[in-house]
């Protein structure tokens, strides 16, 4: 059942309630009094007898039963089409969400039509038969109810976006890598509520506006103007939420690329040291391989030498020039000859 509550109210007081709304025509006809008809997700039956009924104009008609339109006031001829974008903080989920709500103010009747469980229409209606001066006023008093509400239940909004700002401040020096993704959830969602609050005061701006020309009692604007105060606030606060944010954002940025400077400063310091170690161990295997060469050509100068003196010191009876007289300075010089060439082939090949 779409229709949520339905009543007709003579100055200010609510009459026995009728059954259907065929009844509620009447009634307000007979009685000379307002209608206020509440709908919660409509079928197109519903809302198309109150569109052949009070005389609705079939695009605000059609805007009401689809939903999903931005926050506005329209004026078709003696009748308002004004819809509202409620919103709630959820504390569970730290998010906020977003309803919509769409009332049509009309001479003696007001509709409205709810896409959501916000704003609670009910409490509404409920404050507003507590005080019959009020309500008698008319349809503008209802809407100034209905927009009064939608304002107040900002505020919670305020304060939880504004609470999760103060998390995000923290996370992001104390180096969250989820921060930047928490931060552009955050934006989107308070773009959302610029989008829902930014268009309230351009709105009451025009009702008052028009206040005179359609006779609203001074009562409803004065009423009217103090929303506008909360609405202008709001916005306020809506968009300095989002240049801080804007803000964390840069100041993220910064930090991830001062971290990156430093970690690449840490890899250029870290590749040095590693470069002057090879280096250095380049240097000594250089050396070492320099010793090396020394030592082995220091062994083959002195192992010719050697060789000579091998052969001619074995215990043989026949041994080549054995017995000749130059024997021996041959061999001699053979050693010298031979060391003396091995230490300048060494020499001109710098291993000496």
């Amino acid at each position: 059942m779409t229709l949520i509550d339905n009543a007709v109210y003579v100055d200010g007081v609510r009459v026995p309630d009728p059954h259907t709304l065929d009844e509620t025509y009447s009634l307000m006809h007979e009685r000379g009094g307002m209608a206020w008809i509440g709908l919660y997700r409509p079928d197109a039956g519903e809302i198309h007898s109150i569109e052949t009924e009070f005389g609705l104009h079939h695009l605000a008609v059609e805007d009401a039963l689809t939903g999903h339109q931005r926050a506005k006031l329209e004026r078709y001829g003696d009748t308002l089409f004004v819809v509202l974008r409620p919103a709630r903080y959820l504390d569970a989920e730290e998010r906020v969400e977003f309803g919509e709500v769409h009332v049509f103010i009309g001479p003696s009747f007001v509709v409205t039509v709810r896409h959501a469980e916000k704003p609670d229409l009910g409490a509404v209606r409920h404050r507003l038969e507590g005080n019959p001066e009020l309500l008698k006023l008319g349809p503008e008093a209802v809407l100034y109810a209905i927009v009064d509400e939608v304002v107040d239940e900002y505020g919670p909004v305020v304060a939880g976006l504004q609470n999760d700002i103060d998390e995000i401040e923290k996370q992001l020096f104390g180096g969250d890598p989820d921060v930047s993704r928490r931060i552009y959830d955050l934006i989107g969602e308070v773009m959302d509520f610029q989008r829902a609050a930014h268009p309230l005061a351009a709105m009451l701006e025009a009702l008052l506006r028009g206040a005179e020309k359609y006779h609203v009692d001074l009562e409803v604007q004065r009423g009217l103007r103090d929303v506008l105060d909360h609405a202008l606030s709001l916005a306020g606060h809506a968009d300095a939420f989002r240049a801080t944010l804007q803000n964390a954002l840069t100041v993220h940025s910064t930090l991830t690329t001062q971290q990156q400077n430093d970690e690449m400063r840490r890899i250029s310091e870290a590749n040095l040291t590693l470069a002057e170690d090879t280096r250095k161990l380049a240097e000594a295997s250089i050396a070492q391989g320099d010793q090396v060469k020394k030592i082995s050509s220091w062994a083959a100068i002195i192992f010719a030498p050697s060789l000579i003196a091998g052969i001619y010191g074995m215990n043989f009876d026949y041994m080549p020039e054995l017995h000749w007289v130059f024997g021996y300075p041959m061999a001699i010089g053979g050693m010298v000859v031979l060391a003396g060439a091995l230490y300048t082939v060494f020499r001109r090949n710098h291993w000496l």
